[in-house]
């Protein structure tokens, strides 16, 4: 086993490395689906390492490091590495330099911290028994990339799973292992509502699609107060509503954009039918029609028992006992990491990366920015889970 003084040591001694390559991925974002100067600069990154990989996709690799001393069990660490579609204000000087797109949600972070681990692991290839497989994921924003690694068959061999998110709402030196539910599902759901246009001050010859979504969108509201327990643990949110052309015309078409936010299957499905139900049935009042069609982008992430306790023992020698959080409340952001804990046992940590009001600003911020200091942190968590892991599966 190697010492954790020596795993410390190491990541510490590559610390400029790792903070000059989140940098890097910060000042060159790229959004979903369309990473590929970023998955390049990893492909890259990981032949000087020295590690056979395949493409998944366009931008995503899944890289093999196999351990010295046979065959065991197979791990699979996974970072995102997607940008989000929004300016960059934190004025530091590695700030974006492609507009209106910014590493906002700390997926920059996540690429350079598994990289440095990465490097840190293959130097100890010889001390551990099995298989560490490296995923670097894109498009975790839209929920599309997961699924790249798990329809493709990727993580068919895969034993357990392990992944971490940088948290802003916590302080550098802590560590978030949370059993049982964590995020929540994510769908998103569009409805179209079809009218007829015709002059306003002839509003019985129109079908007004205007009033008709207004209306629809308020009677959304009562899904969750009318239709779930009040112990369901649910959110039907409301994001986007275009309609009209002009001050005088009737819309004709009016545009809805959603989520659909739970931690339950049996609840999902039955919001899911409320939602498409109440809008075909306000806009039939309304005398309109609407289409209503759902993206499934995350299923709800639920983290291992085991693997917890598992994670808290690999925290414990990072950052102490007394600085682990074991019962963070639940969140109703979602991650695409729950696509591989629906298929393998794993667990999905956070780590803090707060340190003053720079660093304070929420995820999707324009102005979200990091504590670098916790990518050490990151790091240092993906050696020992992974070392720890291999040495006493379960």
């Amino acid at each position: 086993m190697v010492e954790q003084a020596v795993i410390q040591q190491e990541i510490l001694d590559i610390e400029d490395y790792i903070v000059a390559l989140r940098r890097h991925f910060h000042k060159h974002p790229e959004v979903s689906l369309k990473e590929f100067n970023t998955i390049q600069r990893i492909r890259e990154e990981l032949e000087e390492i020295g590690l056979p990989y395949v493409n998944v996709g366009e931008t995503g690799v899944l890289a093999t490091l196999t351990g010295g001393k046979g065959p065991g069990k197979t791990l699979l660490l996974r970072a995102d590495i997607d940008a989000l579609p929004m300016d960059d204000r934190t004025g530091a000087e590695y700030a974006s330099v492609n507009p209106g797109v910014n590493h906002a949600c700390g997926h920059d972070g996540h690429a350079s911290a598994l990289l440095g681990a990465v490097r840190v692991l293959k130097a100890h290839q010889e001390a551990f028994t099995g298989t560490i497989l490296i995923a670097f994921q894109p498009a975790e924003e839209i929920g599309a990339g997961a699924r790249q690694f798990v329809r493709g068959g990727f993580v068919d061999d895969v034993d357990h799973v392990f992944g971490i998110h940088l948290s802003s709402r916590h302080p550098v030196g802590t560590i978030i292992a949370t059993p049982g539910p964590s995020n929540a599902s994510c769908d998103i759901f569009k409805i179209v509502v079809h009218g007829k246009s015709g002059h306003v001050s002839n509003p019985d010859l129109g079908r007004d699609a205007l009033v008709s979504a207004a209306a629809i969108v308020t009677e959304l509201q009562t899904i969750v107060s009318r239709e779930t327990k009040p112990s369901d643990e649910v959110v039907v949110g409301i994001g986007v509503l275009r309609a009209g052309t002009n001050y005088n015309i009737i819309a004709n078409e009016a545009v809805i954009e959603g989520t659909v936010r739970t931690f339950d299957p049996d609840v999902r499905a039955q919001v899911l039918e409320a939602v498409e139900r109440i809008a075909r049935l306000t806009a039939e009042a309304h005398r309109t029609s609407i289409e209503f069609s759902n993206y499934d982008a995350a299923a709800p992430l639920i983290n291992d028992v085991r693997a917890a306790e598992h994670a808290f023992q690999a925290a414990k020698k990072i950052v102490g006992a007394e600085n682990i959080i074991t019962d963070a409340p639940k969140s109703m952001g979602a991650d695409d990491f729950a696509d591989f804990l629906a298929v393998v046992p794993g667990i999905y940590c956070f780590v803090g990366t707060q340190s003053g009001e720079s660093t304070a600003f929420n995820h999707h911020h324009e102005q979200f920015d990091i504590d670098e200091k916790g990518l050490l942190i990151a790091a240092e968590l993906h050696v020992t889970y992974a070392l720890d892991y291999l040495a006493n599966p379960f």
